[in-house]
């Protein structure tokens, strides 16, 4: 199998030691590229996570996170977050920390809460700074200030990062529980990459195969789907039951596959693969690389079973849709719902926002179609046809009429109150699921 230069690259930044900083220039000589095709494959590299760079430090190779440790960060991710500058230390921007000390109380007691692996965020206190790295932490200057010369060789001696940023300390800390709180919802994003079957367990044919090879691989599997591959494991067909029927034993699976078939990466989200499953009618989907090349199947029934254990996870960070779902009050005894609205939910005039108003009335319907039929839904459209200005802490009345419901469809007309008199109408129509 051969392998471009691209993933040469990948390779490379990948077996470097944590720490190890790159250019791209070195690298161009190093694997004999252009610096073109080096400045690309570095990009990936921090799009992958396996280098950061930093604004007058360069590219630093780091540890990539797995992701149920997210919610830590790195030095070198505290750097960019804060636009901050490196005073020194810059060794151990690659090293992750566990803990923020916000410096705002006498030295003796903000030592006490300093240690290893913490970051000590603080103003022009030089001693507070040359403390905190003796305790094995790195420093945060707030307020654009710097430090005297002998912390920073302190610094460099530690391998502990001492960063100084021009934000103050409130706004420092409101930006880096930000990036934590980003990061926790991602965390909450179920990805194909998470439930796939991978390469090694997936069953499939190649393009020179002979029919009889589909036989064998369905008695072995129990299963009638497989993808066809080439030599360079590219993913050019699937092949089921139907396409075999009729056909003698000896035609090559090129001739009878279905050519150019929908694939997915790793890295869409199992509620776009779903969609696009429940959208196309298909059972199994063939996750592909950048290149193409096979990396492993999703089946409808893993999909299904992924957006279960999704739902019955507590959101750590909140989404727009977690917000407007929390003040969804319990639904009355005639099929209403009620939602108050809160400041996050409205646009720069005090007003529901068009975008939170369609999270309601898509969350009514659905409450009201699951309340008639056990199972998932894709949202295949909805229609605003009507809609009033709603003001902030209002009450609304949300009142679902299912107007018709099949095995697999649903609709739903949906009207909106605020005190009686009628804000909102919309239609959603959806795809139904029955769960396996």
């Amino acid at each position: 199998m051969t392998i471009t230069k691209h993933e040469q690259i990948l390779q490379y930044i990948e077996s470097l030691p944590v720490g190890e900083k790159i250019s791209v220039r070195q690298i161009a000589k190093e694997m004999g590229v252009s610096e073109g095709t080096a400045y690309r494959a570095i990009k990936d590299a921090e799009i992958k996570g396996y280098v950061s760079t930093i604004e007058r430090v360069g590219t630093i190779r780091i540890e990539q996170k797995k992701k149920e440790n997210i919610e830590k960060l790195t030095y070198a991710e505290v750097v960019n977050i804060v636009d901050g500058q490196v005073l020194g230390g810059k060794e151990g921007l690659h090293k992750t920390l566990n803990k923020f000390v916000i410096g705002a109380m006498k030295l003796e007691a903000m030592m006490r809460y300093t240690g290893a692996g913490n970051l000590l965020i603080v103003g022009n206190r030089t001693k507070a700074h040359e403390l905190a790295l003796e305790a094995g932490a790195g420093v945060l200057i707030t307020g654009g200030f710097d430090t005297e010369e002998h912390v920073k060789k302190l610094a460099d001696e530690r391998q502990l990062p001492i960063i100084s940023t021009s934000y103050d300390t409130f706004t420092v800390a409101t930006m880096i529980n930000r990036a934590i709180y980003d990061q926790l919802i991602k965390k909450e994003i179920v990805l194909v990459e998470d439930i796939l079957t991978p390469f090694e367990k997936t069953a499939y044919l190649y393009v020179t195969d002979q029919v009889e090879r589909w036989y064998e691989l369905n008695r072995e599997t129990k299963h009638s789907r497989f993808p066809v591959i080439d030599q360079q494991l590219k993913v050019q067909g699937i092949v089921t039951a139907k396409d075999v029927m009729g056909y003698e034993r000896d035609v090559l699976i090129e001739k009878v596959m279905t050519k150019h078939p929908i694939t997915v990466s790793g890295k869409t989200s199992v509620a776009s693969a779903s969609h696009m499953m429940v959208w196309e009618g298909i059972e199994v989907l063939p996750v592909v690389d950048e290149y193409n090349r096979l990396q492993g199947i999703i089946s409808r029934q893993d999909v299904l079973k992924a957006l279960q254990m999704v739902q019955r996870q507590p959101q750590i960070g909140e989404t727009i849709d977690d917000i407007v779902t929390t003040q969804f009050l319990t639904e009355t005894v005639d099929g209403v719902f009620r939602c108050n609205i809160t400041p996050q939910m409205t646009n720069h005039l005090g007003t529901l926002s068009y975008g939170v108003f369609t999270t309601i009335v898509a969350e009514a319907a659905t409450r009201a179609l699951r309340l008639h039929k056990r199972g998932d839904l894709v949202v295949e459209n909805i229609t605003i046809y009507f809609i009033k200005p709603v003001q902030i802490d209002s009450v609304i009345d949300i009142k679902p009429k299912l107007l018709e419901i099949g095995r697999k469809f649903g609709k739903v007309d949906v009207e909106v109150f605020n005190e009686g008199t009628l804000v909102g109408k919309a239609l959603m129509m959806c795809q139904l699921l029955e769960r396996q």
